[in-house]
C-alpha cells in the first residue's frame, strides 16, 4: 500500500465513531524511546494522520504494532514503512485470527478462505449471505459478532448451540429460521466482542481476506471473486 493511500486510510479512520463498548488501547509508557522515536517518525511524514494511541513491540523481530485511528498497522523501528493486515506466521500457516472461535463453514475445495464478523440482526450481512451461498470453492469463518440489538447475544447463542452451527446460521441468515435451541453451551461470544473491539471492528459485516485486506460492509459477489483473485495473487509472490 502506498503512504498516499495509508494516510488516506488513517484520516478516514479518524472520523469514524466506535460502538458504545469500544474501550480505548492502554497507553504506551512515556518512557519507551522506541515507541516515541516511531511516533515521531510517522508524525513527521505523515502530519495529516491521527494520533498514534500505542505502539507496542510484536514477538517477530523488528515489527511494531502501531494503532491509529482506530485501525492496527504494522512498522519497524525506524518507522520506514506501513503495512496494513493481519500478521501470519509462515510456519503454522495461521494468522493473528482466533478461528476456533468461528463458525467454519466450507463449500467445495474451500481454497478460498474469508473471515466473517457478522450478526444475526445485520440486514446487510443477510442480503450478503443470500448471495454467498452460491460461491463454490471457499472456506468461510464466520465469528458471530452480537452487537446491533438487544437480542443478538441470544440469537447468537442458539446458533453457536444448535446441533449443525453452519446450517444453522445459513438458515438464520437466508431463510430468517432462527434454532428453537435455548443456547445454554459454553460459547464464544464474549471473547469474539473482546477481539473485534481490539482490532477496532465497529460494524457488521467486516471481511478479512487472506491477504490481509479488510473490507467494512456487505459487497457484491463480483467484488468478492475480485478480492479473492487479488488474495490468491498476493499470496503467490
Amino acid at each position: 500500500m502506498k503512504i498516499t493511500a495509508i494516510v488516506a486510510t488513517l484520516a478516514a479512520l479518524a472520523v469514524l465513531p466506535a460502538f458504545a463498548a469500544d474501550a480505548p488501547p492502554a497507553a504506551n509508557t512515556p518512557a519507551d524511546p522506541v515507541a516515541e522515536q516511531i511516533k515521531a517518525e510517522i508524525k513527521k511524514h505523515m502530519p495529516e494522520a491521527p494520533a498514534i494511541e500505542s505502539v507496542r513491540k510484536t514477538p517477530y523481530n523488528d515489527l511494531y504494532e502501531v494503532v491509529a485511528g482506530g485501525e492496527i498497522f504494522y512498522t519497524n523501528e525506524k518507522a520506514t514503512f506501513l503495512s496494513l493486515g493481519p500478521i501470519v506466521d509462515l510456519k503454522t500457516k495461521e494468522s493473528d485470527l482466533p478461528l476456533d472461535s468461528a463458525i467454519k463453514i466450507v463449500r467445495g475445495n474451500g481454497s478460498r478462505k474469508v473471515a466473517l464478523f457478522e450478526d444475526p440482526n445485520c440486514g446487510y450481512c443477510k442480503r450478503f449471505e443470500r448471495d454467498f451461498v452460491g460461491v463454490t470453492d471457499v472456506t468461510a469463518y464466520v465469528f458471530l459478532y452480537p452487537i446491533l440489538a438487544a437480542d443478538s447475544f441470544d440469537k447468537s447463542k442458539a446458533i453457536w448451540c444448535s446441533a449443525d452451527p453452519g446450517k444453522a446460521w445459513i438458515d438464520a441468515m437466508t431463510r430468517d429460521k432462527l434454532p428453537t435451541t435455548a443456547g445454554t453451551c459454553t460459547n464464544p461470544l464474549e471473547k469474539n466482542l473482546a477481539f473485534g473491539q481490539s482490532k477496532r471492528i465497529r460494524g457488521t459485516p467486516t471481511m478479512i481476506f487472506e491477504d490481509g485486506e479488510r473490507v467494512p460492509g456487505a459487497i457484491s459477489m463480483a467484488d468478492l471473486e475480485k478480492r479473492f483473485a487479488e488474495a490468491k495473487a498476493a499470496a503467490a509472490k
